[in-house]
């Protein structure tokens, strides 16, 4: 800064130069990262209306100056008598002076608190950004439940769940699946499970008196499997036909006063020119073949 720095000191009015300088100082410190665009905002509004040498001199205290464009003069320590004038008529530094040390107080509580970077003064990221060494969990949701591997893999999701498989009733299709198992808190009630690559929360509803508990896992799942592949070609359509979010498989007790425990299973297929479906036994024993072809 120009000027006779052997006479300057903190009290020393500041001209524009002084000013000038001092932004100049501060632009530097936000190139190389020093400032945010807000601190060197603030600093910079403060710099162009500080009046004292040591106003501007307490902007840059706290930054790396060597490679800024310009420097800041030695101010040397007021005498007693400057003093006494500051202390008569310089209240308005010492103000500014707390003032900005309240502030660094508190950016440095909040970095203590909440940052994650080298310094308190720097905002070059946000307090989560810095890397957690957590790898990203990526879940797979189902996509061919009616397969060998999607009714084995929805048994066994099953299992984990609930200890069991047994239930009123089960529901699949191709992408999610509708369980319906006892309310062990009201035998009056059944709970429904919506299976989506996990169960869902139960809603629950009465109980019938066709609601049944029975192994939902009792049928070959490979015949099964089979025999829904077959089912468009069965009730007389054609498999391009078919829509699959209309194709579903429908495990249910058996209504055989003779086969206590034993499973019905009905395959369902429907297109825009018919339906039908094939009604079997968990063995895969057909026991009726109905269709709707149009």
């Amino acid at each position: 800064m120009a000027g006779s720095s052997g006479r300057q000191t903190a009290a020393t009015r500041a001209k524009d130069s002084d000013r000038n300088n001092t932004c100049q100082v501060l632009d530097s410190a936000l190139s190389d990262g020093q400032l945010s665009m807000e601190e060197h905002r603030t600093r910079v509004a403060t710099a162009t209306t500080a009046a004292t040498l040591g106003d501007l001199q307490h902007l840059v205290d706290d930054l790396q100056t060597e490679n800024a464009p310009v420097q800041m003069p030695d101010l040397r320590k007021p005498s007693r008598l400057t003093s006494a004038a500051a202390n008569a008529g310089g209240g308005w530094g010492i103000r500014a002076a707390v003032a900005g040390v309240l502030v660094v107080l508190g950016i440095a509580i909040g970095w203590g608190l909440y940052g994650n970077t080298s310094s308190p003064l720097s905002f070059t990221s946000d307090p989560g950004a810095k890397s957690d060494g957590i790898p990203a969990k990526v879940l797979t949701p189902p996509k061919q439940l009616q397969s060998l591997g999607g009714l084995n893999g929805l048994l066994e999701q099953m299992r984990q769940r609930f200890g069991d498989t047994t239930g009123y009733g089960l529901v699949v299709y191709p992408e999610y699946a509708v369980l319906y198992r006892a309310d062990p808190s009201d035998e009056r009630r059944k709970l429904s499970y919506t299976y989506r690559g996990g169960f869902d929360d139960p809603s629950p509803s009465a109980k019938s008196s066709d609601d049944v508990l029975v192994d939902l896992a009792a049928f070959d799942v490979e015949t099964t499997v089979a025999i829904m592949r077959g089912a468009a070609e069965t009730v007389g359509l054609q498999q391009k036909d078919v829509k699959a979010d209309s194709t579903y498989l429908a495990i249910d007790p058996a209504n055989d006063p003779l086969r206590p425990g034993a499973l019905t299973l009905r395959a369902s297929v429907s297109s825009d020119f018919g339906s039908g479906s094939i009604t079997f036994a968990g063995d895969g024993t057909v026991k009726r073949i109905d269709t709707a072809v149009d």
